[in-house]
């Protein structure tokens, strides 16, 4: 099952081959609403580069099913599915396409009554009554698809509650069969808010024995919890960034299963999501005003700057700071931050900051934004929707780039601004505490820091640190330079991060 690598290949790195699954109810770029899709789309390419088998599996949804023809390339297959759900047993069956980029087979589990709809959990703000049906019946699907594709697995990499149960059904119930008794399974964690929780009497769906229903395994006060049991059952579990990986042990972010992950400290870790350089890259970005690199980043910038002051009506202005937000409108954000703070330099004729805003969210955002806007036109711009290009504009275009998450598992914005010379202005939390090193005289010294961050969750302390990142743009070019330099300089790929991931499934699989 577990064959070497060439010489120049493997042994320098002193890995194995692996055949690998990954399980995730999202991938780009087939279906996404979050950063789930985006590291279950970009990792099984990077692995596939390091020389492993990988095969990804994701519910096929509506907006799969209705893609433009030949967008995907989606094939039927002759496979049946005849999965127990409850005391009945629903039909599926399989389709399957290749993840763009790479070799690798994405299998679609299709059952029309369950993912043929307009959201992926939910719609109108409201998640599906049935979603313990449907991803119970994913997560089966996943677990008979390896018999029936002979697919001969040294791991499963399972992502969210979506896929929780798979840990389970393989320890439970799989084990005694010789087709799965030596598969090792991992367990990320993106979100430890979004838990899977349903009534007690849902465990029936799962057709695991009840005796699995107690406060060590799948039960959290009186309900059942696919989060919990995956975070039980798997044979380790990680999160999309180290300092996330602690946090989650503690009351404050544990979000009521720290003692859960306390009690399994010894196989929790972290890794720090990499972003996608063939998309994030203001050296090939062709959705940008003008392209560069770290050579010629302050020309580039210029010109995108120049740019995104024009299409949001702003004031054109080359000198004075443009500051971006991209991402959700909501308080896990900072926006109960960054409202404040923007409605008093907004207001102050002395302050020339301009502000520039794209996402959508909560309703009550919407409309003090839409009024802000309207009160200061030219030194704010507001877009309530998402555009991926804007998105692309608005990170090379802006000077800094705002994101003081209440917390924060990995962030990719931090990431991307970096990438395309924008200096972060983050909270100290997972994996802005982890990627960005804040601006000061020891940090400036040794040439370390690449941006500005903060601890306390308050608007007095996020102003301080745009008043410090402001300061520094306007009376000290040679130390921005520097900031600057130093973000588009450090390696944002997945390469290391599919490394740290490829080390960690041997450990596992070399256990079992």
């Amino acid at each position: 099952m577990i064959g070497l690598l060439n010489k120049d290949d493997a042994f320098e790195r002193n890995q194995i081959r692996m055949k690998i699954i990954l399980a995730s109810s999202e991938i780009v770029p087939f279906a996404k609403t979050g950063g789930l899709a985006d590291v279950c789309g970009a990792l099984p390419r990077e692995l596939e580069k390091l020389g492993h088998e990988v095969s990804v599996f994701m519910p096929m949804y509506r907006c799969v099913k209705e893609s433009k023809s030949d967008k995907f390339n989606v094939e039927s297959t002759d496979h049946r599915l005849g999965i127990p759900i409850g005391n009945h047993v629903e039909e599926g069956r399989l389709a399957k396409a290749i993840i763009p980029g790479s070799n690798v087979t994405l299998w679609l589990v299709c059952h029309d009554e369950y993912f043929n709809r307009d959201g992926l959990y939910g719609e109108n703000g409201q998640d599906y009554q049935d979603n313990c049906e449907r991803f119970t019946f994913f997560s089966r699907s996943v677990m008979e698809s390896i018999r029936i594709l002979n697919l001969q697995p040294d791991l499963i990499h399972v992502n969210d509650w979506q896929t929780g149960l798979i840990p389970a059904l393989l320890k439970a119930e799989y084990h005694k069969n010789p087709v799965y008794e030596k598969i090792a399974s991992l367990m990320t964690v993106h979100n430890l808010a979004y838990q899977g929780s349903f009534v007690s009497e849902k465990m029936l769906l799962t057709g695991l024995d009840w005796k699995h229903f107690n406060y060590e395994e799948m039960e959290f006060y009186g309900r059942l919890n696919l989060l919990k049991t995956g975070l039980v059952f798997a044979d380790a579990i990680n999160t999309v960034s180290p300092t996330y990986a602690q946090e989650i042990q503690t009351p404050e972010q544990g979000c009521g299963l720290e003692s859960v992950l306390q009690h399994r400290a010894a196989d929790v870790s972290g890794i720090i999501n990499g972003i996608d350089g063939s998309d994030w890259n203001p050296a090939v970005d062709n959705l940008i005003a003008q392209k560069y690199d770290h050579d010629s980043w302050p020309a580039g910038k210029a010109a995108c700057k120049a740019e995104l002051q024009k299409l949001g009506r702003l004031h054109e202005n080359p000198d004075v700071p443009l500051i971006g937000i991209v991402g959700r409108l909501a308080t896990q954000k900072g926006w109960s931050l960054i409202l404040p703070v923007m409605r008093r330099w907004l207001a102050d004729p002395n302050n020339h900051a301009q502000w520039v805003v794209l996402g959508t969210g909560d309703p009550d955002y919407h409309v003090v934004l839409s009024t802000l806007q309207q009160q200061y036109a030219g030194k704010l711009s507001v877009t309530l929707d998402f555009s991926n290009q804007l998105a692309h504009q608005i990170e090379a275009g802006s000077d800094l780039f705002v994101m003081p998450s209440e917390y924060e598992p990995c962030g990719l914005n931090q990431m991307y601004s970096m990438a395309y010379g924008t200096v972060p202005v983050v909270r100290k939390t997972g994996g802005l505490a982890d990627t960005v090193v804040d601006a000061s005289l020891e940090t400036i010294g040794n040439g370390t820091t690449n941006g500005f961050s903060f601890t306390e969750f308050t608007p007095e302390a996020l102003e301080h640190t745009l008043h410090r990142a402001t300061r520094m743009y306007y009376e000290d070019k040679e130390c921005w330079r520097q900031l600057v330099n130093k973000g588009m300089s450090q390696d944002w790929s997945w390469t290391a991060s599919a490394k740290a991931y490829e080390s960690l499934y041997q450990r596992l699989v070399t256990k079992s």
